[in-house]
């Protein structure tokens, strides 16, 4: 039995007066999405528990199997996990974005998708400057992919590292155009450091070469960073040794490479995967064919929609549903025919175009089985699922339940 398990990010939205009250799911042309749909089984489900923020990280935990009420230490750690950072008990991994901040508020959280060449650059500058400036500096910067990035301290003991750990930091898309003194009001010494390095940056990068050119081109300039989900390197229970199945994740985004490696699944990077409009989706859905041909179980997700509801874009946001249909659910559903295999379909949480940012409201999940004859669930979106059979449990429980149920 194979399973493959679709990850449209954000893609569940509001009704938007512009669709005519329809959302995005609704009114994108998904033929191979709704076949799935019409011949599986729907409902809803919830990736985020109850007291967590409905971010990326804690809801593909839980559509990875995992419950974040066990295991969930924070963003930075995860996505540190990807890109191979060796950390200590006494290490705190910040989430790093490069920003552009005007009149002290967060006026763009991405700096207009600053190239990750770029950003790189900028992080060897800051590098540069808190070491010559502070002998010893206990942080360091990690370039990622565009404007993600890490940022690691290393404290003095485990009960500084669990301070810093669990102080109270906001995500950056979360924020546009606030006021950003008003989220770093914090009375932790450790904390203070923390706002100091990113006011500090902010003096470096204002006038760095690589920020002047982007201004004299007409982008946004990366001129600040903004450090938020931290915490302390996570142990995740083995995948295969948990569901005594193998597993592969696709993915252009370093956090869930993070939970892929973590989880010990191996993780397949697709050329051209870039975690924006541009990604190559018909090369994620031809390395996917190739990935369920050695492994029992794939996640393969897409950024897409989730960035096309920060930067409220309806079209974008429509058109990656269309494309994640045509070039990724539909070959690979194609690839398996005449074998045994279920599939599930959901986004991690919505980011509705109104808000332009997370919910943590239900989400919808198709779940097809080829042995199995579906309920009465009509399409994947917000009101196709409504007419099907599924039980809403806990996010964490789909993978079981995928084996177990259907």
């Amino acid at each position: 039995m194979k399973y493959v398990i679709f990850i449209p990010d954000g893609s569940s939205d509001l009704p938007i007066d512009e669709l005519d009250g329809k959302t995005p799911l609704q009114v994108a042309e998904t033929p191979n999405i709704d076949k799935l749909a019409q011949n599986g089984f729907g409902g809803f489900t919830n990736n985020v528990p109850d007291g967590y923020t409905p971010g990326s990280d804690v809801a593909n935990m839980s559509i990875f199997g995992y419950n974040p009420a066990d295991y969930y230490t924070g963003r930075g750690p995860l996505e540190a996990g990807s890109v191979g950072i060796d950390t200590k008990p006494t290490d705190v991994i910040f989430r790093c974005n490069t920003i552009t901040e005007k009149d002290d508020t967060m006026e763009d959280f991405n700096a207009g998708h600053i190239t990750s060449e770029e950003a790189a650059v900028l992080m060897d500058a800051l590098n540069k400057h808190f070491t010559e400036k502070y002998p010893g500096f206990k942080g360091k910067f990690y370039a990622g992919i565009s404007y993600r990035h890490l940022f690691v301290y290393s404290c003095d003991d485990e009960d500084d590292a669990d301070i810093l750990a669990n102080l109270k930091t906001v995500p950056p898309h979360d924020i546009s155009g606030e006021n950003l003194t008003e989220y770093t009001t914090w009375d932790d010494d450790l904390a203070v450091k923390m706002r100091d390095i990113m006011y500090e940056a902010q003096e470096v990068l204002k006038d760095h070469e690589v920020n002047r050119a982007r201004i004299s081109e007409g982008k946004a300039p990366a001129n600040m960073v903004w450090l938020w989900g931290q915490g302390l390197t996570p142990a995740l229970p083995d995948f295969k040794e948990t569901y005594g199945l193998t597993g592969a994740v696709i993915t252009g985004v370093d956090l869930l490479k993070g939970i892929g490696i973590f989880a010990n699944l191996d993780v397949i990077d697709v050329p051209g995967a870039t975690g924006f409009f541009d990604t190559d989706y018909k090369a994620k859905g031809e390395y996917g064919i190739d990935a369920l041909k050695t492994h029992d179980v794939l996640f393969i997700h897409i950024e897409a929609p989730d960035e096309a509801g920060h930067a409220q874009l309806i079209d974008e946001k429509v058109k990656a549903i269309e494309r994640i249909d045509e070039f990724i659910v539909g070959p690979i559903i194609d690839s398996l025919a005449g074998q045994d295999f279920k599939a599930a379909i959901l986004p991690d949480h919505p980011t509705p175009i109104s808000l332009g940012t997370h919910t943590r409201d239900d989400v919808p999940l198709v779940v097809y089985a080829s042995d199995k004859t579906g309920d009465e669930c009509t399409s994947f979106d917000e009101e196709g699922v409504k007419t099907g059979s599924i039980e809403k449990q806990e996010g964490y429980k789909l993978l079981s339940r995928m084996i177990n149920e259907f």
